[in-house]
């Protein structure tokens, strides 16, 4: 496991609720991880599951007016959790920064994509225009913007998808940022186009040793990119480890449900088993394990204890790196049995 010292972000104990007149919205509870330089974290779950909400408060994006956020986030050694409007800023674009879903929302519809990679540059740098445009013009290069330099005065309408997502990459990375959160950066592309991104954000990365949180619902998506991968359930982790072992071996009947909803081309005679039923409210989150009321093998575990017991975070015997949160037995083959009624 990283230490938070050696770690690009350590993220402990992090929380976050948003409260309602109905009550508190429990959107992240207790999140723990470490992500080092050069290291891809895939962040895994269904809508609902609090990933967004934790990639948000990474870089502080929470309006503390409307969002109580506890814990910590150590970015390079800066703390996030309550720290001040002006470090924020500081922080945000120079030590971490966002690739967001929607390109078109998180470009400016009025101005030159060029000079919003360039304005993004000068937040950071005492550099004049013309230096920050050539940066700007450079960085479009090297995501792959063909002619560059003349593209740079497009708007991003006159731009493709792929086009506006390639120039939302080159504003994360024009800084050179210590942490790069891409939250679910392909969702809205063509397939042909996700691995163009994918492998261009792999790419800068071998490059500049950026740690990469990568946040999205697919879990083929981060199975060939990511380093380690978080589950996530009911705003909790329930399981984690090194991708290529968890993929291999998933250790929690969540887990087992998205692998066994998710198409496999060599298989196609198999049917696909979707995960029944729908996530909790995260207002009124049931009892016990948050899974458990779509889990067949709740039943099997004695004492009902899925229903009345919170299950813990704890080490899987015997496998390196990997955490679970689930009262089954770890000698139960997950393979032999359906995820839910």
């Amino acid at each position: 496991m990283t230490s938070a010292a050696d770690a690009a972000l350590a993220v402990r104990d992090l929380t976050v609720r948003f409260p309602t007149d109905a009550g508190d919205v429990r959107a992240v509870t207790g999140l723990s991880f470490t992500v080092r330089p050069g290291q891809t974290l895939g962040v895994v779950g269904e809508s609902g599951s609090g990933k967004t909400a934790a990639a948000t408060a990474l870089l502080g994006l929470h309006d503390p007016r409307r969002a109580r956020v506890t814990g910590s986030v150590l970015v390079a050694g800066t703390e996030v959790v309550g720290a001040r409007e002006p470090v924020l800023r500081r922080l945000r674009g120079r030590s971490v920064a966002m690739v967001f879903q929607d390109p078109t929302s998180a470009l400016h519809p009025f101005y030159p994509v060029g000079r919003q990679v360039a304005e993004a540059y000068r937040a950071h740098h005492a550099v004049s225009r013309a230096d920050a445009a050539e940066r700007a013009v450079a960085m479009l290069d090297r995501v792959g913007i063909p002619a560059a330099r003349s593209r740079a005065g497009d708007h991003p309408h006159q731009l493709s998808g792929g086009m506006r997502q390639r120039v939302v990459i080159a504003m994360a990375l024009v800084n050179g940022p210590a942490v790069v959160v891409a939250d679910e950066p392909t969702t809205a592309l063509d397939v042909t186009v996700q691995a163009d991104v994918l492998d261009l954000l792999r790419e800068v990365q071998q490059e500049t040793g950026t740690a990469l949180v990568h946040v999205t619902h697919d879990l083929g998506v981060v199975a060939e990119t990511a380093d380690r991968l978080l589950v996530m359930y009911a705003g909790r982790a329930v399981e984690a480890g090194p991708a290529r072992d968890l993929l291999a071996r998933p250790r929690m009947p969540y887990t087992w449900g998205l692998l066994q909803s998710t198409p496999d081309l060599g298989a196609r005679e198999e049917r696909l088993r979707p995960v029944p039923g729908s996530p909790p409210s995260l207002l009124t989150p049931p009892d016990g394990c948050p899974f458990h009321p779509r889990c067949a093998f709740a039943e099997t575990v004695p004492g009902g204890r899925c229903g009345t017991d919170l299950p813990d975070l704890v080490p899987v015997s015997g496998e390196t790196g990997r955490l679970r949160r689930c009262h089954l037995p770890e000698d139960v083959p997950l393979g032999e049995g359906q995820v839910g009624p």
